[in-house]
């Protein structure tokens, strides 16, 4: 009964409007910056790692708007799974590069949606999947709570779930052999044995293989997918473009690093990205 009780307050706070849980979340990241030392440490190496040649001002106004938008990107993805697919589809306001899908689709061979971790990544197959069905890989929560929840909360008539395992991939695979879409997240440090190094922002960076070897036995179209997050909780705009004719590991790291220093603030630098070392 209490957990009903709390998952009911839960789901409740979260249905606030996006107005009000950006500006809590932007609160958010500015207190756990200030008094969570790991969770500034980590955000300082690797903004500093990917910024070495900015002058301090310059590193010093991203980190701020970093930690801003890292809060909102806590406090909207919740939301974002609590809200039926109608409300997310609402939040989105343009859609840039649409053209590209629809190009991939009259191919007939599947499209590989690579989603950094940059802006709102839940919010680009949620809008995909209004149209078209798509199976996007995750890793599975270790907490079950959580696990139960992210589950529920991305379930949606078109996007199935595929778990970072053996099945997982054979459900991608067979997605794209029906000329569907599949969504991974590129900049995710893979399993040991399944990925190579590849630099990413000056820095060796275990890199997956997984989407390069899908876009060679499949011939898919590689297409980059980011939802930019508007201010003052305006929802967001989707931007879509192909990834280019490097599908390598290393390739698709130096397409998104192009693509993070265009808009910096809005990548998630308190992830964990470079948590394995080559040395």
């Amino acid at each position: 009964m209490l957990s009903r009780l709390l998952l009911f307050c839960f789901a409740t706070f979260f249905k606030l409007p996006l107005l009000i849980l950006h500006g809590l979340g932007e609160l958010f990241g500015r207190i756990a910056y200030q008094f969570d030392r790991r969770f500034k440490e980590r955000i300082d190496r690797n903004l500093k790692s990917a910024f070495h040649a900015s002058n301090a001002n310059d590193l010093k106004k991203i980190t701020r708007l970093a930690i801003r938008e890292i809060g909102k990107c806590l406090l909207e993805a919740p939301a974002i799974w609590f809200n039926s697919p109608q409300k997310n589809f609402r939040w989105v306001k343009q859609c840039y590069g649409w053209q590209y899908v629809e190009a991939a689709l009259k191919r007939k061979k599947g499209i590989i949606f690579l989603t950094p971790h940059l802006g709102c990544f839940e919010i680009t197959a949620q809008y995909y999947a209004h149209f078209q069905p798509i199976t996007v890989l995750f890793k599975r929560p270790k907490q079950k709570w959580l696990a139960n929840i992210v589950l529920s909360g991305r379930r949606h008539s078109q996007m199935h779930l595929a778990e970072a395992n053996l099945h997982g991939v054979k459900q991608l695979i067979q997605a794209l052999k029906k000329g569907e879409a599949i969504g991974v997240l590129p900049d995710q440090v893979p399993s040991e044995g399944q990925g190579i190094w590849a630099r990413f922002f000056n820095t060796p960076a275990y890199t997956m293989t997984l989407a390069s070897k899908l876009a060679e036995s499949s011939k898919a179209t590689v297409l980059i997918g980011f939802g930019h997050r508007l201010s003052k909780g305006q929802g967001y705009d989707i931007y879509i473009e192909p990834l280019g004719p490097d599908h390598s590991p290393q390739g698709i790291n130096d397409k998104l690093e192009i693509l993070i220093r265009k808009y910096p603030a809005q990548y998630l630098w308190n992830y964990q990205r470079f948590k394995k070392s080559n040395t």
